[in-house]
């Protein structure tokens, strides 16, 4: 399973197979590493692409900024890995606050891409259920749950 995560540039043809982008609570790296485990979910299936937005190098310095180059370079990365994905799992971390991945969310949510996993310990639980329910988007309490379900099972 090949993934991509920024900087590296998203030049792949991405529409072949699955490309999913991998939305979701990061919290500058405070959150779970949630992305890990779908990465091992699909660590046998080639025809997946991953787009996965947690940086390895992430600067804590960075300017929240559009005038910080690393910072707008991400965001933009973010974006059009977003557009050009054909499915997104966005993932609300149980004590994380997730805003961009709200913001994601809202974006994205009549795009049909979005499969959406809120555990009931997630602050803002009831607002995501609503939009889920609103644009029909799947809904899972867990990521397990969500990844057999849509996916199959895993490594095959």
């Amino acid at each position: 399973m090949p993934s991509i995560k920024p900087p590296q540039p998203l030049t792949r043809n991405l529409k072949k197979g699955k490309t999913i982008f991998l939305a979701g609570s990061i919290d500058n790296g405070a959150a779970e590493n949630w992305q890990a485990r779908v990465e091992r979910f699909f660590e046998n299936q080639s025809e997946v692409l991953l787009l996965n937005p947690r940086r390895d190098d992430w600067g804590t310095t960075w300017k929240q900024d559009i005038t910080d180059p690393n910072f707008f370079q991400q965001v933009s990365w973010e974006l059009n890995g977003l557009d050009r994905a054909n499915h997104i799992i966005i993932y609300f971390a149980p004590g994380s606050k997730a805003p961009i991945s709200l913001l994601e969310l809202g974006l994205y949510a009549g795009s049909g891409k979005m499969i959406v996993c809120c555990p009931s310990a997630f602050w803002r639980r009831g607002n995501v259920e609503i939009v889920a329910e609103r644009f029909g988007i799947p809904f899972y309490e867990e990521l397990g749950k969500l990844l057999e379900t849509e996916f199959g099972s895993p490594n095959t």
